[in-house]
């Protein structure tokens, strides 16, 4: 009899052990959420809506990714629901820390590149740090509105970067943490035989060259272009550069080899380029 009992409570310890753990990580997923979202509002705000949070955030489990806390869903179900705004009712300054793992140079033109797809065109770089395991770049900026995750997101998606995790540092200070482990920037390719022509722009001509082996470039008559060419590796080195103190018409390039992107500028100032610039790609690679 004493033998049957202490098999019974082995059997009922080693099951109620096996369930342990799956309630132990439930309990944990719930926390991470929790705290998730206890970051981007006050005390007072979180304690006065938490039967309203629990039921938007039902189930939790919708907003986990990759056995992590989906911050952007988290932002925007809190802004959708009126729990958190973004925007300001006058233009306020407020600061933007972005951090990530890959090359300074490339994060950089990347994430100008995508402030400016958002509206973003003023900003003053603040600081930027570099160390063993990641890179911060921080930038200061006036406007109406904090950034939205999710327009950010959709930008980034075009680079093919990922948004890890969002920080509120303060109301007016938020730090994004980004994986471009595969990005790339977010222009167009050239492709051989396929004609394109630049419009006029106040910015220079990024370019995918990538798959090409030569470029013409044919200017308009109507331009006074001093070409100002340079051509940059998968992670923005520079690899070469090619400048013309002179009125060019047509200017033919051979792109090398460990160039993937190219860069078109004036040598002077692209108010140079009244017209448009005619690029004819020929050859693969």
């Amino acid at each position: 009899m004493v033998k049957l009992l202490l098999s019974f409570l082995f059997l009922y310890t080693f099951a109620f052990g096996q369930d342990a753990k799956p309630l132990e990580d439930a309990t944990l997923q719930e926390d991470s959420l929790t705290l998730k979202i206890k970051s981007f509002l006050n005390e007072k705000t979180y304690e006065q809506n938490k039967g309203f949070i629990d039921a938007i955030f039902d189930p939790k489990s919708s907003f986990y990714y990759n056995d992590r806390v989906d911050a952007v869903k988290v932002v925007q179900t809190l802004k959708e629901n009126g729990l958190l705004k973004l925007f300001f009712k006058t233009p306020q300054e407020f600061q933007l820390n972005f951090k990530t793992n890959g090359s300074p140079l490339f994060f950089v033109k990347l994430m100008s590149d995508t402030l400016r797809s958002i509206g973003y065109y003023r900003y003053v770089t603040t600081a930027s740090n570099l160390d063993a395991s990641e890179f911060t770049w921080s930038i200061n900026l006036t406007s109406e509105y904090a950034t939205d995750p999710l327009v950010l997101q959709n930008q980034l998606h075009k680079s093919s970067c990922e948004i890890i995790d969002i920080e509120r540092n303060a109301p007016k200070e938020w730090t994004y943490i980004i994986d471009i482990s595969h990005a790339k920037l977010n222009v167009r390719h050239l492709r051989d035989k396929a004609q394109t022509k630049l419009k006029r722009s106040l910015y220079a001509h990024w370019l995918d060259v990538s798959k090409i082996r030569t470029l013409k470039i044919k200017s308009s008559r109507r331009n006074s272009w001093y070409p100002n060419i340079a051509y940059y590796d998968s992670s923005l080195h520079l690899v070469k550069i090619i400048k013309r103190d002179k009125i060019y018409r047509e200017i033919l390039l051979k792109i090398p080899k460990n160039a993937t992107y190219i860069k078109i500028s004036d040598l002077y100032t692209l108010k140079n380029v009244r017209d448009e610039l005619t690029l004819m790609p020929k050859g693969r690679r």
